[in-house]
């Protein structure tokens, strides 16, 4: 997620868009925001307002954050986003909504934020319960409690719930209980906390951004899995023996990029769960995949976005 890092104030830039133009507009925001883009999906409430349940005939909110310390700078910013959008609308593809402004101030941002992170129930054991929220739990649950500080992955997005999905399947078929896990991007560190609540033995979590291993970290101590999860900054080759599991949240064009990489660091025989893959692009990867010796075995999806199950050939 994105949002202001340090003392504001930040001009806020908001867009209620199409999902299916959510990923254009993202990458708009993006152009003239530090930290990019998040996306906020429409959900209805749950369980007497304590969970929430996403709703994908709606709309979501893309939210982008400007420093704005200089005024003028934070007003350019905005214009150059809302006339980009402008040309977008003037498709007439998908419906976009207006470009909304508004100034927020570190200590507004420090809560406001929180309101956009219900508990959510993913696939059948898994619940995501920000560390602010209470949930009920069910005998069988598998709960993770989430403060996702500036991380990406608060299980909100679908490409993350569809990776959640394909752990929990994976250990349903007896794959993740005692194996070693890669997270490769691991962002909030939402995945690798999965895989060793599920009974991964040892789990590795690696990005580019620190401030996401440090997420990772401090989650894996929240959730008592610290002694299983590890994160440190970077990315392939990490230098370890090769995983049999590797989980990878990841926009389409890095998987591309990364596949003979990641297939290096998988065990003959073992389980590539790549998630963040836009369906326009999900040939693409198919094609990197084969190349790499990799061979899909299954496929989910949700809306536009695709998660796909691989397996190293030997």
């Amino acid at each position: 997620m994105s949002g202001p890092r340090d003392g504001g104030p930040w001009l806020e830039l908001a867009v209620v868009a199409d999902l299916e133009a959510v990923e254009a507009v993202s990458e708009i925001l993006g152009r003239v925001a530090p930290g990019g883009a998040s996306v906020e999906p429409a959900f209805d409430l749950t369980d007497e307002g304590l969970g929430a349940q996403i709703d994908p005939a709606q709309p979501a909110t893309v939210r982008a954050y400007v420093p704005a310390r200089d005024a003028d700078q934070a007003r350019r910013a905005a214009a150059e986003a809302s006339e980009a959008l402008g040309h977008l609308q003037a498709f007439g593809l998908r419906p976009i909504g207006e470009l909304r402004t508004r100034t927020v101030h570190e200590t507004d941002w420090a809560d406001a934020w929180k309101a956009h992170f219900p508990v959510l129930r993913v696939g059948r054991r898994i619940v995501i319960r920000p560390t602010w929220r209470r949930h009920r739990r069910a005998p069988d649950d598998v709960v993770l409690a989430l403060d996702p500080g500036m991380a990406f992955g608060t299980g909100l997005h679908p490409t993350t719930r569809l990776c959640l999905a394909a752990v929990e399947a994976l250990a349903d078929r007896g794959v993740v209980s005692g194996a070693r896990v890669l997270d490769v991007g691991c962002g909030s560190g939402i995945l690798a906390i999965a895989a060793a609540r599920l009974g991964a033995r040892e789990v590795l979590g690696v990005d580019t951004d620190p401030i996401a291993t440090e997420a990772t970290e401090a989650n894996a101590l929240r959730n008592r899995v610290a002694r299983v999860v590890r994160a440190r900054p970077g990315s392939l080759p990490t230098g370890a023996a090769p995983w049999d599991v590797v989980v990878a949240n990841l926009i389409a064009s890095l998987l591309v990029a990364l596949a003979p990489a990641v297939a290096t660091e998988l065990r003959t025989g073992g389980s590539l769960l790549a998630s963040g893959i836009f369906v326009d692009r999900e040939a693409d990867v198919r094609i990197a995949f084969d190349g790499a010796g990799l061979d899909v075995v299954g496929r989910s999806s949700e809306g536009e976005w695709v998660a796909l199950e691989a397996s190293r050939r030997g």
